[in-house]
Parts: C-alpha cells; structure tokens; sequence
C-alpha cells in the first residue's frame, strides 16, 4: 500500500502530538470541572485562564473577549446572531440600522446561511446582498463603497478555504471607514491562524471566528473573537460559563490542545517559516506542471496563502483527478470540504468568473505549516507518477478494444455506449450525453478508432444527413459489422429503435446470437421478439438497476438477493480460502488501478492478482463470468461503484458475486489476514 500523503490541510489537519498530550493530561490529571471552587476545579480554571490569555497574545485581542465554543460554524451564528439581535433593538429604538446583510460572494456557506436564517427567525427582513470578487478572488472594493451606506452588517473572510486567496482587509476597513459606514463587521479567520500575524485589536473587526481543527488541534474546538464595545447576544444560555457568553461545561481537552498548538505557534520554532510555505508551494506548482502540462491555476500565488494550490487540468474532472490521486496516496479535495462531495461546480470558482470546464476540473491542494521538506518532496514524486499513470492509461486499458468491445460512460443515471474494435480501428456511439463528449473523443482517440457512426434510440432531427436517417443510421447498411460481430437495428415501436450486438451470422441476427442490446428507454419487453433471457440490455438510465439488466431480470421475483454480498476482512479470507479459483475485481478505472499499486501479482489478499475492470467496461466482461461462474469479489475505494458491479451480477444470476464492504479504505489490503 502507497504511504499517505495528505494534501488537504484546508479540510482539517491531523493533531499535533504536544497537543494530544495536552489533552491526554487535561481528561487525567486536570479534569475538573472549572466552573466548581474546590482545588481540583481551580487546576481546571488556572488552565482555562491560561488557554485564553495566550489566546489573546496570539490573535491581538487588546481589551476585546476570547470565548471558547465548538468550533467557526457556531462562532459564525454567535457573530451573526449578536449583531442582528443589536440592530432589531436599534431599529426598535428608531435608530437607522441600514437594510443590507453584506457578505462576500466566496464566503464559506455558513456565513449566507446562517446571515438568512437569523434574518428570518428575528424578523428583520432586510436584503441579503452578494459582494462580488474579481478574476482573482479579491473583492470589488468599488461595489463595497457603493453598498456600504446602506449595510447593517459586513461579513468577509481572511483568506479562502477554496482558493487561498487573501482578502484585502486593510483595502475594506478603509472603504467602511470612508463611508462612515455604521455596520458590524465580522471576519472569517479559519484559515489565517497561523499563516500569517494576526492584530485583531488594531482594526474595526467585530466578531472573528476560528476552528481549531484547521490548525493541528481536535474537531470540536474552536474560539470567537469579540472587539471591545461589540454588542453580543449569547447563542447558548443556561450554566453561564465563559462570563455568561456562552454556556456548558468546557471542554477542557479540547482547550488544552489548542493551547498547546497556540503556545507552538507563539513560542516558534514548530511551523514553518512563510518562506519555507512559499518554497513548499512553489515545488509542488512545479511537480504539478510536470504532470500536467496543460495545468491552469485559478488564484495567482501572490494574492494567496502559500499552503493553498488550486488548480484546473484540461481534459480531466475533478473526480478523475481526485480518485487518481486517492488510488496512489495523495489526498487532495474539489474544493470545501462541506461540499466536496455534491456535484455543484463551486460556486467559488463560479464567483470569479472562471471558465466552466475549469470548475468542473479543479482540484485544492492544501497542507499546513507543519510540513516539512521530506513530505513535500514525497509529495512531488507521487504527484508526477501519478501524471505519468495518467497519461499511459489514456482514460482506457491498453488493448481492450483489439475485438469488439462495449464501454459504458455514466452510471446510475444518463449512459453514454460506445462500442469499439481495434481490429477495424472502427468504433460506433450510441445514445451520447453532451457531458460525456470530452471523455468519448479520448476513448476514440487513445483506441485509434474513426467513427463509424453516432447513433440513438429515439429520433434526433439533427442527425439526419445526407445518407444518414434520424437516428444516426446509415441508409445503405443492413449492419454494421465489427470483425467478428455485428450490430443490427430493431424496431421497439413507438419511434423507438434498438441496437442488437452479436456474433457475425451473416443477414439476419437471430436471437441467441444477441449479447448485448442497446434498448435507450424501451421497456425490456419490448425487446422479447429480438433478444434471449440473457442479453445485456443496456439503456440510456440505468439508475434502477445501475450497469445493465436481462429479461431474466425482469421476470424474477424480488427477493433478499444481497443479504450475504457485503464481506469484511473474515469473510472476504474465508471466501478466498473456500474459492481457491476465485477472482478479485477492482472496478475503478484504469489509472487508480494503476496508481494503487494493487496490480502487481501477488499485491492482493491471500497473495492473490486483483484483475482490472472499471465499471464502465463491466459489460463486456460479464458475458464470461455468468458462463463460468466463477465467484467474483468486487472492490473500489469507497465501496459504491464494487456494491454496483455485484449487484448487477446477483440480479443477472450470479449467486456467487461479492464486493468489499466499506472498500479499500476501511479494509486495506495490508490489513487483512495473510495479505501478501
């Protein structure tokens, strides 16, 4: 297995070792209660008092309050919460409060979030207003002066979780100053602690929160600044801890460890210089352009943080990159963590105007001021071997298409279908989504096959040419014919047309010759004249029953067909010992396979070879499997695309199909038992 190398510091950062000794002491030597005046308890409060004093030093509080809380989201609330509890009572009061919630456009989504909801629940019904950035993620100082006179309260950040880039906050303390601008002003600091110096006091910042997990400390810490004179209104009330701002007992493990990582930060001589983190920076930039020749980075270095790469690469998605990446050790993320996993370009990139394709491509690469040159240095190597992997894998597997081969694009929603033939060098396209176009023409380009023809199940005005009817069809072709196969058409009625894709019989394909058929949106019934029990059908949606079905499919009763599909590491070894014949399937693609390592012979559990068949290329391999029976494990990263796979198998009647619960990331090869 790959040792991990962990690119996404922005996310949350491991913790450092002083501060889980720190928190290891505070639960068993010092684990009073600070609020309780017996000696025990004034231990707790001696080191409370402790925590918050150097957490003053250390940010500049001056004569502003330091409150410990969960992390920035309730920070955020806090801060959100106060200022518009002050401004309901000042307009209560008659005073002119301003209508607009200003928020820069690249805030982390819980400051627009949170802006609205307490919005709502006081009742102020003021206008939430957007400030724009430019090109380069800096905010529009211009459309801040023009919406200043009118804003109640002010929300922009430090430095972008997404991008790095550093906000002019001296540029905005001028523009709100030069209007006379009245409004409470927070300050998004997550990601500056300890990247830059921080003098809170000396500027008109209200509120700043901060999260310690973001800076080596545990999840579930965190601190709120408020100026001096700020009004504040507590989130949480009850025990009145913290001086009545916010109550509960403290969670004194958490603060110690963020006081040992503050007293890291304020003794020196732990993180690195900002020199080394520009340095850092600057050799994974070159590593990455390297690997990626055509590489593109959305946020110019010098109005950044040097700990924050984002970068875009023609060609490639965002998750492409990611699991490549993932497969040989680099763990790197699409943006905020809090969203990374939907499928919303973001909405960052989207603020500052960067091109689509760069949305859809772009990738974080963070770390922390911890790093050192052994890391960045093993960073940069597996970085380049994964552009290498890349590259030679060509988004495909050398020599699959040497016989006509059928590839599926998307699953669990809209499928794009390609057949190939590296004989011919011949391919045909069938059914295509717009979102797949970049992805089919590197398939036919890697496969050096020409188009044969673009065809669909339903008909398309626009594809009708000369020769060419409005399916795609060529009108003097009875078929198409791939060396030892051919595909023919099939009337499904309704205008709708299938694909029939079997063995070269000569005119007429008949229905036991079918291995797969290509059948849009037709019902399976549709296709009884024309198909056998077993025939892959493979439609335009599959997010039913995600790869490919059967008329058998169809006609079995539902039942618990899954219940014993799912293997840990016992089950998974008690299997391979059962089934010395049987085959262990990775199904991401080609390049995480690759940059894995899991490849190698002998690289699998129990000393087994892990074959290599994205799940996109499953239907061609299917065919075999249910006529051998052979027991198949599945097994991808997470889980989800291996549960798909043997899924599909068991519904097409493969009793004896697995995959590997929670993937390679809870069950790691070398943990298993006897693993090679």
């Amino acid at each position: 297995m790959t040792r991990e190398i962990y690119l996404d510091g922005n996310a949350t950062s491991p913790v450092l070792p002083a501060a889980i000794d720190a928190a290891v002491h505070a639960m068993q030597l010092c684990y009073g209660n600070p609020s309780s005046t017996h000696t025990t308890g004034l231990q707790a409060r001696a080191l409370l008092n402790s925590a918050r004093e150097r957490a003053m030093r250390v940010i500049g509080a001056g004569n502003g309050r330091v409150m410990f809380n969960s992390g920035a989201t309730e920070g955020i609330q806090t801060a959100v919460l106060s200022s518009l509890c002050a401004l309901r009572a000042r307009r209560d009061a008659g005073e002119a409060i301003g209508t607009l919630l200003v928020y820069g456009a690249t805030e982390h989504k819980a400051v627009p979030q949170s802006l609205s909801h307490w919005n709502t629940v006081l009742g102020l019904n003021l206008e939430l207003a957007a400030l724009p950035v430019d090109g380069n993620g800096l905010h529009d100082l211009d459309a801040l002066r023009a919406l200043a006179p009118r804003a109640a309260m002010v929300c922009t950040m430090a430095a972008n979780n997404e991008t790095g880039v550093l906000s002019d906050i001296a540029g905005i303390e001028a523009v709100l100053n030069d209007t006379a601008c009245t409004a409470y002003w927070m300050v998004d600091c997550v990601q500056a602690l300890g990247k830059f110096r921080l003098q809170l006091a000396n500027s008109r910042i209200d509120y700043a929160p901060f999260s310690g997990h973001k800076l080596y400390a545990p999840k579930g810490i965190g601190m709120l600044y408020v100026r001096d004179g700020a009004p504040f209104t507590p989130l949480i009330v009850g025990g009145g801890q913290e001086s009545a701002l916010r109550s509960g007992t403290e969670n004194m493990a958490g603060i110690a460890a963020l006081d040992a990582v503050l007293a890291a930060l304020e003794q020196g001589g732990v993180f690195r210089t900002h020199d080394q983190l520009c340095d850092f920076r600057d050799r994974l930039a070159a590593s990455l352009r390297r690997a990626f020749p055509g590489i593109v980075f959305n946020a110019p270095f010098e109005h950044a943080l040097p700990t924050t790469l984002n970068f875009s690469v023609p060609g490639l998605t965002s998750r492409e990159l990611m699991d490549v990446f993932d497969a040989g050790g680099v763990r790197v993320s699409s943006g905020s963590a809090c969203s990374s996993a939907k499928a919303a370009p973001s909405y960052v990139l989207e603020a500052m105007g960067v091109p689509a394709w760069r949305g859809a491509s772009a990738i974080r690469m963070s770390f922390g001021p911890l790093a050192d040159d052994a890391m960045i240095a093993a960073a940069c190597g597996q970085i380049e071997r994964c552009g290498v992997i890349l590259n030679a894998a060509g988004k495909g597997v050398s020599g699959e298409a040497a016989a006509p081969y059928v590839l599926q694009l998307g699953s669990g929603g809209d499928c794009s279908w390609l057949v190939l033939d590296g004989a011919s060098n011949t391919a045909v396209v069938i059914d295509p989504c717009a979102e797949h176009d970049e992805r089919i023409a590197a398939q036919l380009e890697y496969h050096g096959c020409r188009m044969l023809a673009v065809l669909s199940t339903s008909p398309r005005p626009g594809l009708a040419m000369a020769g060419i009817d409005s399916y795609g069809w060529p009108l003097d072709r009875e078929a198409l014919v791939f060396g030892g196969q051919r595909l023919e058409r099939a009337d499904c009625g309704a205008g709708q047309q299938a694909y029939l894709l079997g063995t070269d019989i000569g005119t007429e394909l008949p229905r036991a010759a079918v291995r797969h058929a290509f059948i849009g949106n037709a019902a399976p019934q549709q296709l009884s004249a024309f198909v056998h029990d077993d025939t892959l059908l493979c439609a335009a949606r599959d997010e039913h029953q995600p790869v490919c079905s059967s008329l058998r499919v169809t006609r079995r009763q539902p039942g618990d067909m899954e219940s014993d599909m799912h293997l840990d590491s016992e089950s998974l070894h008690k299997l391979l010992a059962d089934y010395p014949n049987a085959l262990l399937v990775d199904v991401r693609e080609s390049g995480e396979h690759a940059a894995s390592g899991i490849g190698a012979p002998g690289a699998g559990p129990d000393g087994r070879t892990v074959l290599s068949v994205p799940l996109g290329r499953l239907t061609s391999h299917i065919g075999g499997w249910l006529q051998s029976g052979v027991p198949l494990v599945f097994c991808c990263r997470s889980g989800a695309r291996s549960a798909k796979a043997a899924a599909c198998l068991r519904r097409l009647g493969h009793l004896h199909a697995y995959d590997l619960a929670g993937g390679m990331a809870l069950t790691s090869w070398h943990r298993l038992p006897h693993a090679a």
